[in-house]
């Protein structure tokens, strides 16, 4: 039972200090010089709830720290927690909480997982650059995926399957100048185990962002950026909605790859941590969004790959992601909002 204000008056100081500090909101576990962030963890978490904010590559963060945006918190900028920086403050008066999750899916997981569990997050904003899987996008223009699935979990077998109901790719297939067979086989694409608040676990493929987000998502007016310091696109690019997005631990620099993921999954941009970051998000029922700058097509030709552009798919992902944050935090302050809440 909680003790009574005249029991708390009994105990001694020390005791009732510790009873205290042990009321803390943060779970951090018992390490050497964890108190101090601890401190520094609820004093960001008082601000009242953030909006997440991940990006995975360094270009993608030297983006938004060249932007302008993001305004640090001047009491605090910042928490260093398990080697990661988290960075405190706002972009358009809209309290945020960013991190540079770092490439590949077990870093963002683990980055996501962290604001989820430590910081006080209302919800999870991704962006970054992505791979187009074919010609219908172009560079700079920005997709904002219904849909996401991780790519990279296979079951690999001697021979593809006669009558296979999922997908499989079958190295023979691309045997040159025939195909036939190849001692390599084929690779079964295998369904993910989602474990989620309130039901059993369930055996997925696809994953959908938050569907109230993407809704708000598809009513921005965004007007991306066409040239930067070295060069100008033919025509501005364009924000994409409702796409479907893959995911895989690995860099695709293979055309027929690519290819083949367009032809079997319909997929149109491919990276490396987006379906992380919504798998992650989903678990909890955190809403989530994606917003991902076309930079290059994967495994594509040399008309294609420009390495002078990728920064512009950064800068436009992130000019999405900002607008999309600064709307959020409208609707949040309007008084509909608030009433809801109450």
């Amino acid at each position: 039972m909680p003790a009574t204000a005249m029991e708390l008056s009994r105990l001694p100081l020390v005791l009732l200090f510790c009873l205290l500090a042990g009321s803390s909101t943060t779970a951090l576990p018992a390490l050497p010089g964890m108190d101090r962030v601890r401190q520094q963890v609820d004093r960001a978490n008082r601000r009242g709830p953030s909006i997440g904010l991940v990006m995975s590559y360094v270009a993608e963060d030297t983006a938004l720290q060249a932007s302008g945006y993001f305004r640090p918190w001047r009491v605090q900028p910042f928490v260093d927690l398990y080697g990661r920086r988290f960075h405190i403050g706002s972009i358009r008066g809209v309290n945020v909480i960013y991190a540079l999750t770092g490439q590949r899916r077990l870093n963002a997981a683990v980055t996501v997982q962290t604001l989820l569990d430590v910081f006080t997050v209302s919800g999870i904003v991704h962006y970054g650059t992505a791979g187009s899987s074919n010609d219908s996008m172009s560079f700079g223009d920005v997709s904002v995926p219904k849909l996401v699935a991780y790519t990279g979990a296979w079951t690999w077998k001697k021979y593809k399957s006669l009558k296979e109901a999922s997908t499989e790719l079958s190295f023979g297939q691309f045997n040159v100048p025939d195909e036939g067979e190849n001692l390599l086989g084929s690779l079964k694409y295998r369904n993910e185990e989602l474990y989620s608040v309130g039901k059993p676990m369930e055996e997925v493929f696809w994953l959908p962002v938050d569907s109230a987000w993407f809704k708000i998502a598809e009513g921005l007016k965004v007007t991306l950026e066409r040239c930067n310091d070295t060069f100008c696109l033919p025509k501005t690019p364009q924000v994409v909605h409702g796409l479907k997005g893959a995911s895989a631990d690995m860099f695709l620099d293979n055309a027929e790859y690519r290819k083949f993921l367009f032809r079997e999954f319909a997929v149109s941009t491919i990276d490396e941590e987006s379906a992380a970051v919504v798998m992650t998000t989903t678990s909890p029922g955190v809403p989530v969004i994606v917003f991902r700058g076309v930079s290059d097509l994967a495994g594509g030709e040399p008309t294609w790959s420009s390495t002078s552009l990728m920064n512009l798919a950064s800068i436009n992902a992130l000019k999405v992601a900002v607008e999309f944050i600064a709307t959020i935090g409208r609707q949040m302050s309007t008084p509909s909002a608030q009433s809801s809440k109450n």
